[in-house]
């Protein structure tokens, strides 16, 4: 994935000390430069490479059209009025903090001022009706900050893995899955998303193609990948080649339609066409960071890009929430037929490759494997009558019971709570996980998407409050 772009605007109050505020710039500047993002600042624009003077505001907004977020580290007291202007005109996420102010001079005087430009900042980026995040007036070494800014750069990818979703639809949703559906214009309309569909048999040729040629190189690299597992029950060695055959066109096609995640009609039309299940296909396009979403779910596809992108493009799952443990109140399944990442189980040997046991069609591309123990980020991007919400919730994969298809049991500290919310708000029962704990990540994406609510179940919304606040 590209690297995130953020411009860097430094700012100062012409009143004070040009050569302590560039002394506090090159320290901020000499951390951010540490994290995995593109810093661009705007020391060939202002004198100093700090925003003070009202002639350069345009001149540093030509430079930063391509950023994905803004970075507005206070110096000294600031210039409230030409940041919150530039901010206006770049509309990305701004992020605002300045460095703890010193012990006043051995006279009483004051040096910067910092906290309270930051103060003036935040209202006047409230006049120019300007989302921001925040991080405490801190030092540029302190965990609030250090944690803070990283958590910003991802905020940013999660903003902009959004509004750049291209879903690939192969067909249309399976008849009885009227959960599934999606507003396709609305969600173009809305958000700037885009569904691009296809048919199954345009998928069936180009897999037929690729099992011709056996030299395609995708295929052959998912081959060996299924030469790791357990794939015995499959059948033969005809039925891996037809799953590797899948996984390299669905790749082919989502690539060259310009999709950055797809939505398969994975039953039954499928199995009566093309003798397969694309579960371990969808898997292995997951490991390489294509979201394969079963059931053509597009919200599903949707949720995979944000989670995605908000673990730093780890690599996520798509499951069902399927049962609650029948002894532990606080455990619950999450469960599909076979399509989790082979790279997520604790073993790839013990990953078992089967035939289908729940359609009647038996084909092959089914799988049975847990899951790693571990922390999880669960969301799920959905939305009911134009109104669209995005569920977040972390949780504990935990050891359980073994059962066929792809699963992991997770533990939560109030399964009641989540299971209410999930059933009275816009929410189905697919959700999208990764290892990781993002959800503070994706709350405070929501800040930058109009139309999109966070619904947190745990952390609460106080407690992703505490999370930025302390770090």
């Amino acid at each position: 994935m590209e690297k995130i772009k953020i411009g860097v605007a430094p700012t100062r109050r012409n009143i004070f000390s040009l050569e302590d505020a560039r002394k506090q710039k090159e320290k901020v500047l000499k951390k951010v430069r540490e994290y995995n993002c593109e810093i661009l600042d705007i020391d060939d624009i202002c004198e100093g490479g700090l925003l003070c003077e009202a002639g350069d505001v345009d001149k540093i907004a030509e430079k930063f059209a391509g950023v994905d977020g803004l970075f507005i580290p206070h110096c000294d007291f600031g210039s409230e009025g030409l940041v919150s202007r530039l901010a206006a005109k770049l509309k990305k996420p701004v992020l605002l903090w300045g460095p703890a102010d010193d012990y006043p001079l051995e006279d009483g005087t004051l040096t910067r001022y910092t906290q309270c430009g930051i103060f003036a900042t935040g209202k006047v980026l409230q006049r120019f009706n300007v989302p921001y995040t925040y991080i405490v007036n801190s030092p540029v070494d302190s965990r609030p900050f250090t944690n803070g800014f990283g958590r910003f750069v991802s905020v940013c990818a999660v903003v902009k893995a959004f509004y750049s979703t291209r879903i690939l639809q192969i067909s249309t949703r399976p008849q009885p899955f009227w959960s599934v559906m999606a507003n396709e214009g609305e969600l173009l309309e809305k958000f700037g998303i885009e569904v691009f569909p296809i048919t199954l048999n345009d998928l069936k040729m180009r897999m037929e193609k690729i099992l011709r040629q056996k030299d395609h190189a995708d295929f052959q690299a998912a081959v060996a990948r299924l030469e790791l597992m357990d794939c015995s029950a499959v059948g033969s060695r005809a039925a891996v080649e037809k799953i590797a055959a899948l996984k390299a066109a669905m790749k082919e096609l989502t690539l060259e339609n310009g999709c950055n995640a797809l939505a398969v009609q994975c039953w039954d039309a499928m199995q009566d066409m093309m003798q397969i299940k694309p579960c371990m296909s969808n898997g292995l396009l997951m490991e390489e960071g294509i979201p394969a979403i079963c059931e053509t779910d597009i919200h599903g596809a949707i949720t995979a890009n944000m989670v995605s992108a908000a673990a730093n493009y780890s690599t996520i799952f798509i499951s069902d929430m399927t049962m609650r443990h029948p002894e532990k109140k606080n455990q619950q399944l999450l469960w599909h037929c076979g399509n989790f990442s082979p790279c997520l189980s604790p073993d790839i040997s013990k990953v078992k490759g089967e035939i289908d046991n729940l359609l009647p069609s038996k084909c092959p591309g089914m799988a049975t494997f847990g899951l790693k123990e571990g922390p999880l980020t669960v969301a799920r991007f959905d939305g009911l009558k134009g109104q669209y919400k995005l569920f977040i919730g972390e949780a504990k994969a935990v050891a359980g019971p073994d059962t066929k298809g792809t699963h992991v049991w997770m533990e939560v500290p109030d399964l009641d709570a989540w299971e209410y919310k999930l059933v009275t708000g816009p929410y189905i029962h697919h959700c999208v996980g990764v290892y990781d704990q993002v959800a503070a990540v994706l709350y405070e994406a929501c800040r930058y998407i109009p139309g999109l609510e966070a619904d947190p179940a745990n952390p609460t919304e106080q407690e992703l409050f505490e999370t930025w606040l302390r770090g």
